[in-house]
C-alpha cells in the first residue's frame, strides 16, 4: 500500500489517486523495478484538495483518518510505503523528516512495516539523477521495496538476482 499526501487537481477531478504528473512518476517509479500499479493500493491521507494545493491542515487530517483507516483495515497491508513527509509524520509521528526516513523499514502498527519514500512531486521538482539526488535515493529505496516482496513472495531477493 502507498500512501501520499492528497489530491493534486488532476486526482480531484478524476477522483483517482496519482493519475496526474506525479502519479505518472510514481508510475515510472515502480515500472522502474517491475511493480505493476494494479498490484498495489494507492491512497492519500486527504480525499480532498485543500484550497491552493498546501499542505493539509491537522484538522483537514483529522477529517480524513476514518477513511484512510477503513482503507488499511480492508487492504490489511504488511507494508505502507508513506510517501513524502506529510503522509510519513501522520503515520509515524516520531519519525524523523522525510530526508532522514526515507529508506528506512520501521515497525509500525504490530506486524505491519511503514517505509518512507520521497513523493514523486519532489522528484518532478529536482529531476537530477546525479548520485544522491532525489531520484538516485528514490531508485535506492523502490529496489529496498521490490527486494522485500521479492523476498517475501519467497523468491530471492531483487539485490541478489
Amino acid at each position: 500500500m502507498f500512501v501520499g499526501e492528497g489530491p493534486g487537481e488532476v486526482e480531484d477531478t478524476t477522483g483517482r489517486p496519482f493519475v496526474g504528473p506525479a502519479g505518472q512518476k510514481l508510475d515510472e517509479v515502480l515500472a522502474s523495478v517491475g511493480i505493476a500499479r494494479d498490484d498495489v493500493y494507492i491512497g492519500n491521507i486527504v480525499k480532498c484538495r485543500p484550497p491552493g494545493n498546501r499542505v493539509p491542515a491537522r484538522g483537514e487530517m483529522e477529517a480524513c483518518t476514518p477513511y484512510l483507516e477503513a482503507q488499511i483495515a480492508l487492504i490489511q497491508p504488511s507494508l505502507v510505503v508513506a510517501l513524502g513527509n506529510t503522509a510519513t509524520q501522520w503515520l509515524k509521528p516520531d519519525a524523523p523528516g522525510i530526508t532522514q526516513s526515507r529508506g528506512t523499514f520501521y515497525s509500525w502498527r504490530g506486524d505491519i512495516l511503514l517505509f518512507p519514500m520521497f513523493h514523486p512531486s519532489y522528484l518532478l521538482r529536482y529531476p537530477s539523477r546525479d548520485k544522491g539526488s532525489p531520484k538516485y535515493l528514490t531508485w535506492l529505496d523502490i529496489q529496498k521495496v521490490k527486494a522485500w516482496l521479492t523476498e517475501r513472495e519467497g523468491g530471492v531477493p531483487a539485490s541478489a538476482e
